[in-house]
């Protein structure tokens, strides 16, 4: 497996992220060993709060909860995906699974050890997390779904996402900061764009965002299917607590909510809420978010 490792200097005065980088070699099954790396701020005996992102963003997406919650006590962990942000990026869209994700972000936690984590998912991030949480229940305590579900190829896929697919794969063209721009409710600024761009010097970096789509189980045979089948059952018997908080201007995901919200057990009587935010609600309402899950 041939992987790149995008130099340090692209990230150099980011806005809004001056975060220290922290790193970590994580394993798969018939992967070499990949270097991933986190966001870790806040004390280390603080609960720990885990923030998962998506396509096409990465552990910047977060950067205005960052500080409301590590001020509020918490340790606050954001890794990027194997293929974004800082960690390793495979060349070859083959080279990345469902599987292989799960396994790598699971290598993360078990390696840091973390417990009574709350998780906060989107997008991909929500499809890894919720598959691990149902996989290692005990080492959570609660979750907070923002713009995510966890598909088991029971519904017709909506129109926007085929056409996302499709683009994903075939266009020339890849910029994540005009994605999360059309993505949002509120303009991006050039320098926030850049952020978003920082992690693909080039086309050769960005295998990890084109393959995603394409991960997305959305057939019975997918080989996905079982797993997150069998996380779904657990979810079904899912107590700790679960909190919905999605964006109201999300075309694919605004209202995945409602299946979730009536599938597990844990979510009766949270004060889910539907706001006004696009896919990447972080971007447009990061404060808010974060001021919801310290209530929550």
């Amino acid at each position: 497996m041939d992987f790149l490792r995008t130099p340090d200097s692209r990230f150099d005065g980011l806005e809004g992220y001056s975060y220290a980088p922290h790193y970590v070699d994580v394993a798969a099954p018939g992967c070499p060993a990949l270097r991933m790396h986190y966001i870790d701020e806040g004390p280390r005996d603080g609960t720990p709060v885990v923030l998962l992102h998506g396509e096409p963003t990465w552990s910047y997406l977060y950067r205005s909860m960052i500080g409301p919650l590590v001020d509020a006590g918490h340790r606050v962990l954001a890794p990027d995906l194997i293929g974004f942000g800082r960690s390793d990026k495979p060349t070859r869209m083959q080279d990345y699974t469902y599987r292989r994700h799960v396994d790598w972000i699971s290598s993360w936690i078990t390696q840091l050890d973390l417990h009574d984590i709350t998780a906060v998912v989107q997008d991909w991030g929500s499809l890894i997390g919720l598959r691990i949480a149902a996989e290692h229940p005990d080492r959570f305590a609660k979750l907070l779904v923002a713009n995510g579900f966890l598909p088991i190829a029971d519904r017709p896929t909506p129109p926007a996402f085929r056409i996302w697919r499709a683009f994903a794969r075939y266009s020339p063209w890849l910029s994540s900061g005009r994605l999360v721009d059309a993505g949002t409710v509120h303009r991006l600024s050039p320098a926030v764009r850049a952020g978003y761009d920082a992690p693909f010097p080039d086309k050769r970096y960005q295998a990890g965002a084109r393959a995603f789509p394409h991960l997305v189980p959305t057939s019975p045979d997918d080989p996905a299917v079982p797993a997150n089948r069998a996380a779904w059952e657990v979810l079904g018997r899912w107590t700790k607590p679960v909190l919905c908080v999605f964006g109201t201007r999300d075309p694919i995901l605004g209202k995945a909510d409602r299946a979730l919200i009536r599938h597990i057990p844990g979510a009766a009587g949270q004060p889910h809420a539907r706001i006004r935010a696009g896919h990447f609600i972080q971007e447009d309402a990061g404060p808010e978010l974060a001021r919801r899950l310290l209530q929550f």
